[in-house]
């Protein structure tokens, strides 16, 4: 409807002039997602939209909605398949519901350390990955650095994971974070990141898991006093366009998104290991307990995951290549 009006106005007030041409080229991309403005991942794209405004000469621009503003991961992803909103970042664990490939990401323990997943993100494997939403009407565009994942609890410290069991621990809707928690003795309750602070402070769950910024800005160390790095997943950040959106870019267009996005990857890599490390130092400020623990102790827990989908030749070779990557 906007652009309609535009277009009316400029051909009532403007007909034939270089303003009018331009105003009725010119695109807005609305990108939805799930947080704060604080975060790293917001910041990376409030660079972008920059970036791609002045690669395309004010052609394309961007429009945000943090905060939840849209909905739920699973409902950004949504609008963006009926074409109702045109990008959004969600994370892995909640795309495998949409792209199933997409669930061995979110295998516990299934990279070295930071630079393994990068090189696998980055690499053949990782952009394979993303063109699997395609057929789903997903454009998978980059990764995001979203760190590793650990549990947070309310009552009592997990050191093993014997301390898990008979806990009530929150997880996202994903099949491969519940059957790890259920690995690992929990009994994961799948919450909306929303509502999960008020399930903390009501005792619906005893507990969550994330990584230190999340669990720092979301300010769930106010309620959960326990923080244990055990790293049991790095679990990316995926940044995705609708497919109806992309199908209507020119190659020009396409070309200044991609590269805006490149641009922001790269930005917030940097900005999440700043954050990191402060998240940290914050909540330990605040009366939380961090706790390392022998991370075999939970790995060697998981290992039946894994035999589940030795059935599977497709993804068993996927496992395979990710660890054999350098």
């Amino acid at each position: 409807m906007k652009s309609y009006l535009n277009l009316i106005v400029c051909l009532i007030i403007a007909l034939g002039t270089s303003s009018c041409e331009e105003l009725i080229k010119t695109r807005t991309v609305r990108l939805g997602h799930g947080l704060d403005t604080s975060h790293s991942v917001h910041k990376a794209m409030v660079k972008m939209g920059e970036h791609l405004e002045e690669l395309s000469d004010g052609k394309m621009t961007l429009k945000i909605y943090p905060s939840q503003q849209l909905g739920t991961e699973r409902q950004c992803l949504e609008l963006l398949q009926i074409g109702s909103l045109d990008m959004t970042k969600v994370s892995v664990g909640t795309l495998e519901n949409f792209a199933p490939k997409m669930r061995v990401l979110g295998l516990p323990f299934l990279f070295r350390d930071r630079q393994h997943s990068f090189n696998v993100l980055d690499g053949p494997i990782g952009q394979s990955l993303l063109n699997e939403g395609e057929q789903y009407w997903l454009k998978g565009l980059g990764y995001y650095d979203a760190g590793s994942r650990s549990f947070y609890t309310k009552d009592r410290p997990v050191h093993s994971p014997e301390d898990l069991v008979g806990l009530k621990i929150r997880v996202m809707e994903s099949v491969t974070a519940v059957n790890m928690v259920k690995a690992l003795g929990g009994s994961p309750t799948p919450i909306s990141w929303g509502e999960l602070y008020t399930a903390l402070q009501q005792g619906v769950v005893d507990g969550a898991e994330n990584n230190p910024p999340s669990f720092y800005l979301s300010r769930h160390y106010e309620v959960c006093k326990f923080y244990t790095l055990d790293e049991h997943t790095v679990l990316p950040d995926v940044l995705l366009a609708g497919t109806h959106l992309w199908d209507k870019l020119s190659e020009e267009e396409r070309g200044w998104l991609k590269q805006a996005v490149d641009n922001s990857i790269g930005y917030q890599r940097e900005l999440w290991m700043e954050s990191e490390k402060e998240a940290l130092a914050e909540v330990e400020k605040a009366g939380v307990e961090i706790i390392r623990p022998n991370k075999e102790l939970f790995s060697e827990e998981v290992e039946d995951i894994y035999d589940k989908y030795k059935e599977d030749t497709e993804l068993s070779q996927l496992i395979q290549d990710i660890r054999a990557t350098k």
